[in-house]
């Protein structure tokens, strides 16, 4: 059976249960990171000398970086639905998955999540959280052009680009921050959230996590 191990408030493991869920795919749950530890024990670091999670274990094969992995499942159990032989079918899902984990993903999680949210108040650094706000509203607007006429953000179809770029939206419109108005943006998440897959692993509450940079 598929093992899976992290912490489920941790939005790198989110996506990749999300995906486990889109495909019906049997597998464990390992808690792992943050409060359960075990990053450290032999065993584990034998599946990613790195220490850190999300990471699968999938009949012996080990695969870490969530995006590595969600490639992986999507190529050995998703064929025809989220992934093709065809590398100019995948060369727009590769490049938006690129989009969300060097720009959306650092200006939002980082700069807004972390910044702001994960940050005691005495401690954060209010210029580069409006900074980083900023940020998100212009990726944001990128989102929303893009899915100006589209369910999803390349067609008919959920696709991986959704999954990496959509992880962001439920803490994106959960926290109290200025937002812009994002019309097709907000079509999108309403749609999201009808699938049972996303709701199981993606809205999950976080308030464990406020203020807390070392957890």
């Amino acid at each position: 059976m598929l093992k899976v191990w992290g912490r489920r408030s941790s939005f790198n493991l989110q996506k990749v249960l999300w995906l486990v869920g889109e495909l019906e795919l049997a597998h464990e749950h390992i808690p792992a990171g943050g409060s359960f530890g075990r990053l450290d024990e032999p065993d584990f670091r034998a599946l990613n000398p790195h220490g850190r999670v999300p990471v699968i274990d999938d009949g012996g094969l080990a695969v870490w970086e969530s995006h590595a992995i969600l490639r992986y499942l999507a190529a050995r159990y998703g064929r025809g639905r989220f992934w093709s032989d065809d590398p100019a079918e995948r060369a727009p899902v590769d490049g938006w998955m690129d989009w969300s984990q060097t720009a959306l993903q650092p200006a939002f999680l980082t700069g807004v999540f972390w910044g702001w949210y994960r940050t005691p108040e005495p401690q954060r650094d209010r210029a580069a959280v409006s900074r980083s706000l900023a940020r998100c509203a212009e990726l944001f607007d990128r989102l929303d052009r893009q899915l100006a006429g589209r369910p999803f953000l390349l067609g008919g179809a959920l696709s991986l680009a959704d999954v990496t770029a959509g992880t962001h939206l439920y803490r994106y419109f959960e926290l109290e921050i200025e937002r812009p108005s994002l019309p097709n943006v907000e079509a999108w998440y309403r749609r999201l959230q009808e699938r049972p897959a996303y709701r199981e692993h993606v809205m999950l509450p976080f308030g464990e996590l406020r203020g807390q940079l070392a957890y």
